[in-house]
């Protein structure tokens, strides 16, 4: 039977996967970024097709469930997949700039963070455009898109924020836990629970949240580029607070404290 590896052996394992994540060609951070952008709108159809077919039929209880069953393999597409999701990328890459001892590694964080983000709405948008085309959809799904993108960007700000926090907290908690188990097996199912505790809370990522708003505005939902930018703002510093701050901060006290104990 395998050990569960220690604080500071998952520790080393992500300083391990951040000098990987941080150390790839722009080519590399492009494409698998761009990749990353597409597969999260795999999950918002899948989301949207099945409450729209639920819905009529069980409710609005039961549609909500079967949605996020449905959304969670997105998340298993991009860990199988090793792509480059925004805010999944924060642990790992955090964990090898403290392990350097010259440097903070600022330019190369700024580097991969901000191309991930650029790079999963290009690819995402091109993706929500082709299948914006008319005939594409099955029935319903166009007014649960809408209908979804309404709910996002008319939610209260706080609320917003508090639902940015635990989103962001989700999503860098698995990057942590996925160092922390062998098999691919265990990785599958780690980001399907993940996938489907983010879409049952409606707990918010930011990518995840503007393709959300993007498809319901190409599909006609009556949102302003103003009120987008306000819901991208507030949800990426929840997610900055949560991920970084609840998951990644509170991980590297935990490896410097098991450290410090082991001299």
């Amino acid at each position: 039977m395998a050990v569960a590896p220690d604080p500071i052996e998952i520790f080393d394992r992500a300083i391990e996967e951040g000098e990987r994540r941080l150390n790839q060609s722009m080519l590399e951070l492009v494409s698998t970024s761009f990749i990353a952008g597409f597969t999260v709108v795999f999950g918002i159809v899948a989301l949207g097709i099945v409450e729209a077919f639920v819905e009529p039929r069980f409710g609005h209880g039961i549609a909500k469930i079967g949605g996020s069953l449905a959304f969670g393999p997105a998340l298993v597409f991009l860990v199988v997949g090793r792509t480059e999701l925004f805010s999944e990328n924060f642990f790992d890459p955090v964990a090898k700039a403290v392990e350097d001892d010259d440097s903070w590694l600022v330019g190369p964080l700024v580097r991969l963070w901000s191309v991930t983000f650029a790079l999963n709405l290009a690819g995402g948008v091109l993706f929500i455009a082709i299948l914006s085309v008319d005939g594409v959809l099955p029935a319903g799904t166009t007014d649960a898109l809408v209908t979804f993108a309404h709910e996002f960007v008319h939610r209260k700000t706080s609320a917003e924020f508090a639902k940015g926090i635990v989103g962001g907290t989700l999503v860098t908690l698995l990057s942590y836990l996925l160092e922390a188990v062998n098999t691919v097996t265990s990785r599958i199912v780690l980001a399907y629970i993940v996938g489907v505790l983010l879409t049952l809370g409606v707990f918010d990522h930011v990518i995840v949240t503007m393709l959300h708003v993007v498809f319901g505005m190409v599909l006609g939902a009556n949102i302003g580029l103003g009120e987008l930018a306000v819901t991208t703002g507030v949800v990426t510093a929840g997610n900055l607070v949560g991920g970084l701050g609840l998951v990644t901060l509170t991980h590297v006290a935990q490896w410097k404290g098991a450290r410090d104990s082991d001299r």
